[in-house]
């Protein structure tokens, strides 16, 4: 049973109405806050009083002001937050559905749902909420979508390293000087180009910027 739960939105509107909504759905005690640097700070406080929260709703992208924030976003948050209790529930609310996004936060952080913000997603917040009752997963169709259409390739930690350096600007020829540093192995140029190639082939992609825009709209890079 939820009965405590934690807010973190930076626009009031969407903020107030998630309140209300998690009022209408019965939960008992339910707090806010605009800032990912103070929903750490509530959840450190909820945890040391032995009254710590059932369920954090996030989203991910946080416009910047002039309070300087450590956290800079809704992962760090969650990074942050499941340091310090692992086995808080998370629900992601947010626009930003990019499917290397979404697996990432699967696969690092186990969140429980995530729902695309949308027309219709009042309805999909509760059926997130009834899900995470019943200490089951829930995950938008839309972003269900997203996601296997990441799964429909096999990208390793080596691709997705390869894959950012040339993103960066860094040239092919100067790729292996960078794994060789950080001990990413195989760092020869024949391996970094051979790799690049199959990707390029298997993509149906022409040329190298062709497949550095293709993974950062997945959201790997």
């Amino acid at each position: 049973m939820l009965k405590r739960v934690l807010i973190a939105e930076d626009f009031e509107s969407t903020n107030f109405s998630l309140q209300k909504m998690l009022e209408e759905f019965g939960i008992p005690n339910v707090d806010f806050v605009y800032y990912c640097d103070d929903a750490l700070s509530k959840i450190r406080i909820a945890i040391e009083e032995n009254q710590a929260y059932d369920l954090l709703i996030t989203d991910l992208n946080f416009e910047e002001d002039h309070y300087v924030q450590t956290l800079k976003d809704g992962e760090d948050l969650i990074k942050a937050a499941k340091k310090l209790q692992p086995e808080l529930k998370v629900l992601v609310f947010s626009a930003n559905d990019k499917s290397g996004v979404v697996d990432r936060l699967v696969k690092n952080y186990n969140i429980n749902a995530f729902v695309r913000k949308a027309r219709s997603d009042s309805k999909t917040l509760k059926h997130a909420l009834e899900a995470i009752q019943n200490d089951e997963k829930f995950f938008s169709e839309d972003v269900k979508n997203s996601v296997r259409k990441l799964n429909t390739f096999e990208f390793s930690n080596y691709d997705i390293r390869v894959i950012d350096l040339l993103a960066k600007g860094i040239k092919v020829k100067d790729i292996p000087a960078y794994l060789e540093e950080n001990q990413i192995k195989p760092f020869g140029l024949s391996s970094v180009e051979k790799r690049i190639s199959l990707l390029k082939d298997s993509l149906n992609l022409p040329n190298n910027a062709q497949l550095v825009a293709f993974c950062k709209d997945l959201g790997i890079i």
